[in-house]
């Protein structure tokens, strides 16, 4: 197949996820075109397959604004002519579903077709999506894509309740390479010199940093760890909400046992020198960053919103707690560092859910499947 994937990309789990999904793909020998305004983040080399278009956008000095949709529905149209591709799949919904049908419209009129898939990955729906001069604009472009997939049992609930939609939406988990996110003694050992000194905890957290992520909580929860045991919490990624976890480590006089790292790239290994993965959202569709620590062995300690009660199973790979609770979540990150038996056990039951239920071996086979069903509609 010759597949164009259209995603943001940036460091958040739908960019993750599509070029990800984008270069697994390739390995199977399908053509794969990303089609954004700047190269995916997570296409560091060279990929056999791989081929990136670039989305230019007007300076004229009449837009005030960036008329990023209607230059991606350009350049969407420019890649079907010259590379004839059989479907574009497009993750997070604004604009990029609203770019591709009118891509589709424009090539109906030009005697061609090209099949739309859209991924709905979280904000694009339950935020974003819900403000009202969106609201019609994703209702339409998801009842009018030939295909459309959620990555959770929660996120499709929302979609079909929040917009009243009456249209099928495939259930495909987020995936993980649990090859490269793996439990690696060696270098967990050699990066925690680097960070703790004898037999300090660290709690990890990773995101961007906006209010929705709740980034001060886990703030919250290491001043109520300390109080009985010595630990440290490393914070990874950047965005709109650091000012204020700053600001807050300050009040607390935490400023030894609080560390920014910003964005990085290398997750699988810094992971790997955490003991519990912290994630207090106020809405996660899936948790990816979880999924991630996972992999590494790490057991979660979590909100109960959105879709995380489908990936950490409480009591088993982790545990949830009501959304805002830090005492709570303390209290749970306290049951499993001190107490070595059960934080092996749940260390191994993090790592291998991740292997038998998120593989990438796995997940990336039912888009492959859900291609080729929406391909075998055409007239």
């Amino acid at each position: 197949m010759k597949i164009g994937i259209t995603c943001y990309p940036t460091y958040g789990g739908s960019g993750v996820v599509a070029t990800e999904l984008g270069k697994e793909l390739a390995v199977r020998g399908h053509d794969v075109h990303f089609i954004s305004y700047a190269m995916p983040h997570r296409l560091t080399h060279f990929f056999k397959n791989v081929y990136y278009h670039e989305v230019e956008t007007s300076s004229y000095p009449l837009f005030e604004q960036q008329l990023y949709g209607l230059s991606l529905t350009s350049k969407m149209l420019e890649v079907m002519e010259y590379e004839n591709l059989d479907l574009i799949h497009v993750h997070y919904a604004i604009p990029h579903a609203i770019s591709a049908y009118l891509t589709k419209q424009v090539l109906k009129q030009n005697n061609s077709d090209v099949k739309i898939i859209t991924t709905l990955h979280g904000t694009d729906i339950t935020l974003v999506g819900l403000e009202p001069s969106f609201l019609p604009l994703v209702k339409f472009s998801i009842e009018n894509s030939d295909g459309v997939t959620a990555v959770s049992r929660f996120l499709k609930e929302k979609t079909l309740t929040n917009y009243n939609i009456n249209k099928e939406i495939e259930v495909i988990y987020n995936f993980i390479d649990t090859d490269l996110y793996k439990p690696d003694e060696k270098k967990r050992q050699q990066l925690r010199k680097n960070y703790v000194v004898n037999d300090e905890k660290i709690l990890i957290h990773t995101s961007n940093f906006r209010p929705v992520k709740r980034v001060c909580d886990t703030i919250k929860i290491l001043s109520l760890v300390k109080k009985h045991l010595s630990a440290k919490l490393i914070l990874i990624g950047d965005g709109p909400d650091r000012s204020d976890c700053e600001r807050l480590v300050r009040d607390l006089k935490l400023n030894d046992d609080v560390l920014f790292l910003g964005k990085q790239d290398g997750l699988e290994e810094l992971l790997t020198m955490g003991d519990v993965f912290i994630m207090p959202s106020q809405s996660e569709s899936f948790g990816l960053s979880a999924l991630e620590a996972m992999a590494c062995g790490l057991p979660v300690v979590s909100s109960s919103v959105g879709g995380l009660p489908e990936l950490v199973k409480h009591n088993e790979t982790g545990f949830i707690a009501e959304f805002g609770d830090v005492n709570r979540m303390a209290k749970y990150t306290l049951d499993l560092l001190t107490n070595e038996r059960k934080y092996k056990k749940f260390s191994e039951n993090a790592r291998k859910r991740a292997v038998t239920v998120f593989d990438k071996k796995l997940i990336v086979p039912k888009y492959l499947e859900y291609y080729e069903k929406i391909l075998g509609n055409r007239d």
